[in-house]
């Protein structure tokens, strides 16, 4: 295992920049997820680390070695590809051992690497066929094998479940934090999937126009975003915003003015230095609204659509006393009886999100 440094890292295609001035550190042994929309620089990073894009400004250290400019078979790391990138010709055993055999190792030592690979894989019943005979997540499978059977420092992986199905993709996520488990590797994965990069990553880094947002482990990024990207970004469904403004009641109190509501400022606000009148965005999440019955500080909602999922609803709807405002509940059963009616919501100070709403920047500490 090896830690991954990469410092200062810039990566422009002529007068464009993609990558701008990244500094992110990888413990040896870590799983980091490098997550973001199309185009935001997450793969163009990964790329940079393999040595299959050049650099532009900046360092990549892997394992105490500086490898900006080293060739990417001299990296010692292994990169699974999205398209899976498996030679036609070659049966599964020949496509997990050409790697190897190319850089000259035994026959014995290459047969037992494959096999190895193959029944942590659980393919060994594969290797005797074409790609052409094997389904996606058969042939994702056998790309992982080929970069197990490399024993590298690091694993780098390329959205390498998006081309699967729903229920496949659900199945080879488990496989692979079971894999990562197993040979404790340092690993990094790209994807633009927020329940991958939920479920596999001790950290997740979020990128936006080339440049990280935030890092932290997946409760973090969830509970504590740190902009209005981030909450906007992640969580599904997406955080409910509002703009709003701070103001000051007769009494000192620190009041929040919405689109048809009036809230106390939270606890954790009224304690920081936060002047009056000013415009800021409230988020709060879908998860953390309640419903209540009919009650003066709650927020009334005129329910436009139910999305029934099974345990539970996804209520939309606007709120009374604005214009075109919508707001998003998650209850628990089947709530389509609450269609065109009217619901009632509350949510705790707690679990109030406040962003500035010049900078976007998170106000809780």
């Amino acid at each position: 295992m090896a830690d991954i440094q990469l410092q200062q890292l810039v990566k422009r295609f002529g007068d464009v920049t993609v990558v701008q001035q990244l500094d992110l550190s990888v413990q040896a042994g870590e799983f980091v997820v490098l997550l973001g929309e199309s185009g935001c620089g997450k793969s163009t990073t990964l790329r940079m680390v393999a040595g299959l894009e050049d650099v532009t400004e900046g360092r990549i250290v892997i394992g105490g070695k500086d490898v900006t400019h080293a060739p990417p078979m001299s990296r010692d790391i292994a990169m699974v590809f999205q398209s899976y990138a498996l030679y036609p010709h070659m049966d599964v055993e020949q496509n997990m051992s050409f790697a190897l055999r190319l850089a000259g190792h035994s026959q014995a030592d290459t047969q037992a690497r494959v096999r190895q690979a193959a029944k942590v894989l659980n393919i060994e019943h594969l290797l005797g066929r074409k790609p052409r005979e094997l389904s996606g997540g058969q042939r994702q499978r056998v790309a992982i094998g080929r970069a197990i059977v490399r024993e590298p420092q690091v694993f780098l992986f390329d959205e390498p479940l998006s081309n699967l199905d729903a229920k496949l993709r659900g199945h080879m996520r488990t496989e692979l934090a079971q894999l990562h488990a197993r040979l404790g590797k340092t690993t990094l994965y790209v994807t633009h999937d927020q329940v991958e990069a939920m479920t596999l990553a001790d950290r997740i880094v979020i990128f936006d126009k080339g440049r990280i947002q935030q890092v932290g482990m997946p409760a973090q990024v969830f509970n504590q975003p740190a902009n209005l990207f981030v909450a906007g970004f992640i969580g599904t469904p997406t955080m409910n915003l509002f703009e709003v403004r701070a103001t000051r009641a007769e009494g000192g109190e620190l009041l929040l003015h919405g689109p048809g509501f009036v809230l106390p400022a939270p606890p954790w606000l009224r304690a920081g230095a936060t002047r009056a009148d000013r415009a800021l965005v409230l988020g709060v999440r879908p998860q953390a609204l309640r419903t209540v019955p009919e009650a003066h500080d709650a927020w009334r909602l005129r329910v436009e659509m139910v999305e029934y999922l099974g345990t539970e609803s996804l209520v939309t709807g606007r709120l009374a006393e604005s214009i075109g405002q919508k707001l998003t509940v998650i209850v628990p059963g089947d709530a389509k009886a609450l269609l065109r009616e009217r619901l009632y919501v509350t949510v705790a100070p707690d679990d109030i999100h406040l962003f500035d709403a010049e900078t976007g920047r998170s106000l809780r500490a």
